[in-house]
């Protein structure tokens, strides 16, 4: 079975009416920004335990969920400027140096900082694809903010400055592709950005900086480390986690748009990620490693929590499971363990298998007594001490799962982030810089 992938239609579909399951979804999700913040600095925290750090994607996805949350009346505009500028000004403001306890250097900042102090937390990296994610919610908060108010000016002001600063010459490292961290202690970490992944995002924007831009001859390094696949008669280009084939999605609309890769496949991005959702459910399906519950409605492997690095037997058979890692499917990893908000943010794909498989995690009850819409993850197959259908689920959430979920219910019913981001003349040159053509890029003024 193969796909032939359509841009013009896709670009031209007409958004659906709102479904109340994802309206409730969305709005649980959003609270997870309301609540999991210090609302002195604007930091977000990357997961609900007790004295966990902030992570700088996730403050990026609060970024670009707060405009939805204006638009959808989940918090006052006047709220959401105050929290943007209070964010914004702590990373203005914060400190950029080679010392080990900074927030971050040359325009990056460590993945993991300290919920108090904005301090680099656990010896981590100065991570170039979380600094990434933190300035698309930047230039979001450019785009949305647009009045003409003292607030509002300034949000565009720190935006600008902090997207101008990030180095991303520096972090090539003289290198062809991008570097995946530096640390003050051993300088930058021997690994680069190759094969498709959530650096899309990254090289855009490292391709539109009016101040440290990459050269397209560095994108198309990136791009010759593809791989194209067919899996059960479905070709695309290869990832396993779903993260991958969404992250980049939550800013930039890619329906129509091709870069040299794509028109050589006669594909999209945005299309590319259809087929890799139907591989994920038709993985599910088969359900080769013979997981409990896995099927046609439950299914989503991708990075997420998980029970731990344990061994069991079941059933005879040897189980290994793992603690939070980048499961992927058909390849693995994969214990068993899928992640609902996985599914949720692959609606703007294919939503005729997305909606019905969240109508199913809702019959499971994976998100009752919950703040902050589903689980973030369940193994049904780890045999553990629980009372719920669906075995073991995670004790957490996470603020880089409920990101997505807010923003691709939003771009699939309404389109807002992207359409801000349509208009935004960084992605715009990044792109072109990276050789997209078609789509809406044709119609820009």
């Amino acid at each position: 079975m193969t796909y032939s992938p359509n841009p013009q239609v896709l670009n031209q579909l007409t958004p659906p009416p709102p479904h109340p399951l994802l309206s409730s979804l969305q709005k649980d999700s959003f609270d997870y920004f309301l609540h999991e913040v210090n609302e002195a600095n604007g930091l977000i925290r990357d997961k609900t335990a007790d004295n966990w750090p902030a992570s700088i994607a996730a403050v990026g996805m609060a970024l670009t969920v707060y405009p939805i949350g204006v638009e959808r009346g989940f918090m006052s505009r006047q709220h959401a400027v105050k929290r943007t500028l209070t964010t914004l000004r702590f990373f203005a403001a914060s400190e950029q140096s080679t010392s080990p306890s900074a927030t971050g250097y040359k325009g990056f900042y460590y993945h993991f900082i300290d919920m108090e102090s904005g301090a680099r937390a656990w010896n981590c990296e100065l991570s170039s694809i979380d600094t990434a994610l933190l300035i698309a919610g930047v230039l979001t908060a450019a785009a949305y903010f647009q009045q003409d108010t003292e607030g509002e000016a300034e949000i565009r002001k720190l935006a600008d400055m902090l997207y101008r600063r990030v180095d991303w010459k520096w972090m090539m490292n003289g290198a062809q592709v991008m570097c995946h961290g530096w640390k003050p202690e051993s300088a930058f970490l021997p690994w680069h950005w190759e094969g498709y992944d959530e650096a899309l995002i990254m090289y855009v924007l490292a391709l539109g900086s009016p101040t440290h831009h990459i050269q397209p001859e560095n994108y198309a390094a990136w791009m010759n480390s593809y791989e194209w696949k067919e899996i059960y008669g479905i070709e695309y280009l290869y990832a396993g986690p779903l993260f991958i084939h969404q992250l980049s999605h939550l800013w930039i609309d890619f329906r129509g748009i091709r870069d040299a890769f794509m028109r050589d496949h006669d594909c999209d991005y945005f299309e590319n990620s259809r087929r890799a959702t139907q591989v994920q459910q038709q993985y599910a399906i088969r359900n080769p490693l013979r997981f409990e519950q896995y099927g046609e409605f439950c299914w989503g492997v991708t990075a997420s929590d998980g029970p731990g690095f344990i061994s069991q037997k079941i059933n005879g058979v040897e189980r290994n499971f793992y603690d939070y890692i980048a499961r992927g499917a058909p390849y693995g990893p994969d214990d068993g363990t899928l992640a609902p908000w996985a599914v949720a943010a692959c609606l703007p794909f294919a939503p005729e298998i997305v909606l019905p498989t969240i109508e199913h995690f809702y019959k499971l009850r994976l998100r009752e007594v919950n703040p902050y819409g589903f689980k973030a993850s369940f193994s049904p197959t780890f045999k553990c001490v629980s009372t719920h259908k669906v075995g073991w689920v995670s004790p957490y959430h996470f603020g880089i799962n409920e990101g997505p979920t807010v923003i691709m219910i939003e771009n699939h019913e309404r389109d807002l982030i992207w359409s801000l981001m349509r208009k935004c003349p960084h992605i715009v040159l990044g792109l072109q810089r990276a050789g997209f053509q078609g789509g809406w890029m044709e119609h820009i003024d």
